[in-house]
């Protein structure tokens, strides 16, 4: 009995002590961004496009190319994960084509994000003739992060009770009905579950828009679907790497992360708020 209870300790102890690593470890990434970027944050550098060959000026043009392909990937991902999620969870009959699918999906979820680039290069770039431009990243962003939707859709469609659909077919509700009234709103805090995770990937990936949407600099701000972006992961990138004046722009690099992360949190918040209002509505 007591050789039980002291794995039973043992084990939670060890738990919390990783749990506080990655709390550490996260904290001090953040602090660190924030000494050291907090002092290139101003009104200036929020709302200016960058100027002289970048080393000056602000970040506009990338916040706002940042904010729309984020916005549109999940435009494009949502409603396709979570269709694909009810068909795999509400119609689709387990057999061979469905465990086939299901690893597709979860074996695009580990593939490298250069090759989503790739893809969105061949395709809207060059097959259709989009362009470099905001739909092409959009669309290549969203297909990036579709499997991680799918995923999380399905799981939350599974969660729900199986009570929930005979009851509500008992009443002679047709099953699409069922789906669309019951299982869906039941399941929504889940989706946006994975809708979060998504929009952290989308907002953060550099290798997928540097063949589909980013620009190395544009002063002017998009007025269409169809035009080029500067985005913050590319910009940090260039800055970094690709620049003439890589260390005159170190605190604008710091100040990017800090702003990109601002806005990934920020777009995370208004997503965490919202899963929290469904619940608390669910318990009403």
């Amino acid at each position: 009995m007591k050789w039980r209870y002291f794995k039973q300790n043992l084990f939670f102890s060890l738990s919390r002590l990783c749990a506080l690593i990655l709390a550490v470890a996260i904290g001090g990434f953040l602090i660190y961004i924030l000494v050291n970027g907090i002092s290139a944050i101003n009104w200036g550098f929020l709302t200016q496009p960058p100027q002289d060959s970048m080393t000056k000026g602000g970040i506009m043009p990338a916040i706002l190319g940042t904010f729309y392909l984020t916005v549109g990937a999940l435009i494009t991902a949502l409603p396709l994960g979570i269709a694909s999620a009810i068909y795999l969870s509400e119609y689709a009959k387990e057999g061979p084509v469905i465990r086939i699918i299901r690893i597709g999906v979860n074996c695009l979820a580990g593939v490298p994000s250069i090759v989503f680039g790739l893809f969105g290069l061949g395709l809207f770039v060059v097959f259709l003739q989009f362009g470099s431009c905001i739909l092409s990243g959009s669309l290549t962003l969203g297909f990036l992060i579709l499997p991680t939707i799918i995923g999380a859709s399905e799981e939350a469609l599974k969660a729900v009770p199986q009570t929930f659909r005979e009851a509500s077919l008992g009443l002679g509700v047709s099953k699409w009905q069922t789906i669309l009234r019951i299982v869906l709103p039941n399941a929504l805090p889940g989706i946006l579950t994975g809708s979060i995770l998504g929009i952290g990937r989308a907002a953060g990936e550099t290798a997928p828009i540097m063949f589909t949407a980013a620009a190395f600099f544009t002063a002017k701000l998009p007025t269409s679907i169809f035009d080029e972006v500067m985005a913050l992961p590319y910009h940090v990138y260039v800055l970094a790497t690709a620049g003439t004046h890589i260390e005159e722009t170190r605190q604008i690099q710091y100040g990017t992360v800090l702003v990109l992360v601002g806005l990934v949190l920020s777009i995370d918040l208004i997503a965490i708020v919202i899963r929290s209002y469904i619940r608390k509505r669910k318990r009403w």
